[in-house]
């Protein structure tokens, strides 16, 4: 197992790393509206998506790979309702439509809105 990490996301506010590679699989942690200074984004959920996707594409560039490469992601969300908005964004940066489970959820880590992992494929 290889840790990946790069400052171009943000740190990881637990004992986890930002992604590991195992064979040729990425597996990243769940990513929130942190800036890669550490800095939360507490805005509305279309911006939260936005900085999310640049955390993961971040974490991913840092791997060797791109968000072309993702083939399963997991979108948390603290409300059900933002799943349209949601979408919108995720859809700008996930345009090949990898496989996607969506699930709502009680909370997330400092009152996020979205938080979103994924899987991408080492060619």
């Amino acid at each position: 197992m290889q840790k990946i990490y790069t400052k171009n996301a943000p740190e990881a506010i637990g004992p986890y790393s930002q992604a590991v590679k195992v064979g040729n699989f990425i597996y990243t942690s769940g990513q929130i509206a942190l800036t890669p200074e550490g800095d939360f984004l507490d805005v509305d959920v279309k911006t939260q998506t936005k900085q999310v996707c640049e955390n993961l594409k971040a974490v991913l560039e840092a791997a060797g790979v791109k968000l072309e490469n993702v083939v399963k992601t997991t979108i948390f969300l603290d409300d059900i309702n933002n799943f349209t908005a949601v979408n919108e964004v995720y859809g700008e940066y996930f345009k090949h439509k990898p496989a996607r489970s969506t699930v709502a959820v009680k909370e997330l880590p400092k009152g996020a809105k979205v938080e979103i992992e994924c899987v991408a494929f080492v060619e």
